[in-house]
């Protein structure tokens, strides 16, 4: 859940109650949402100190956070608009704080040597997007990291993270995450899928039929443009660096 523009819009009244309103009873997603962190996020992060700064933008219930300190960093911190939110995060322990994310960025220059935000940018217009990033880009130190999950539009079946959530508002593909972060110095941008990861049998076949259904969509897709894509998620996730 992502943070508001300073202005007052439509999304103030809805993410005023988005977990009881909208995302249904709030608490952990079990060892299945771990287990699959441990195989997506972890590996991207893993070579941190940690004791180095982590923020996450938008941390809503702190499920993600109170991970990120499970798994050693000891300077993770969130921030998020909605109140409700930050309070349910509060209960977990984490170190958790209601913020406008254009306001409280520009009081943390060069701060963070990690900042994650999963499934927060499609909240926010284009505009307002053109404004965030370089807010991102300054907060963190030289040679820090932004990891960033956000809808994909380029995925198999776009329709549900593109009209799922009123408030979203500027679904992205990969293209079209390195349009917005190059411009402001994001350097050696990377990107994963989400999808099934390999636990378990049921995992691995997941992962398998994925592979197959991704192979055939990628030989249509050649076939059409002539072009290549690797991407075919429902999200996508990129990690870019800003540079020493």
């Amino acid at each position: 859940m992502s943070s508001n523009p300073p202005t007052a819009d439509f999304r103030d009244a809805l993410y005023r109650r988005y977990v009881s309103t909208f995302k249904g009873e709030p608490g952990g997603r079990g060892d299945a949402s771990v287990a699959w962190w441990d195989h997506k996020y972890l590996p991207l992060l893993d070579d941190l100190d940690r004791a180095a700064p982590l923020l996450e933008v938008g941390c809503g219930d702190g499920q993600l956070l109170a991970y990120w300190q499970r798994r050693g960093f000891s300077h993770a911190q969130g921030i998020d608009i909605s109140a409700e939110q930050i309070a349910l995060a509060r209960q977990r322990g984490v170190r958790a704080e209601c913020a406008d994310v254009f306001d409280w960025l520009p009081a943390h220059p060069d701060a963070f040597a990690a900042l994650v935000a999963v499934d927060v940018f499609e909240h926010f217009t284009r505009d307002e997007l053109l404004r965030l990033v370089p807010l991102v880009y300054a907060a963190l130190r030289p040679g820090g990291r932004l990891l960033l999950q956000t809808a994909n539009g380029a995925g198999l079946f776009p329709g549900q993270v593109i009209y799922g959530d009123l408030t979203h508002l500027s679904v992205l593909t990969p293209a079209s995450v390195g349009q917005l972060l190059r411009p402001f110095g994001f350097t050696d941008l990377r990107f994963y899928e989400t999808g099934p990861v390999p636990i378990r049998l049921r995992g691995k076949l997941d992962l398998a039929l994925w592979r197959a259904i991704t192979f055939a969509a990628s030989t249509i897709r050649r076939i059409e443009t002539g072009k290549r894509q690797t991407i075919w998620t429902e999200n996508v996730i990129c990690v870019a660096r800003k540079p020493n």
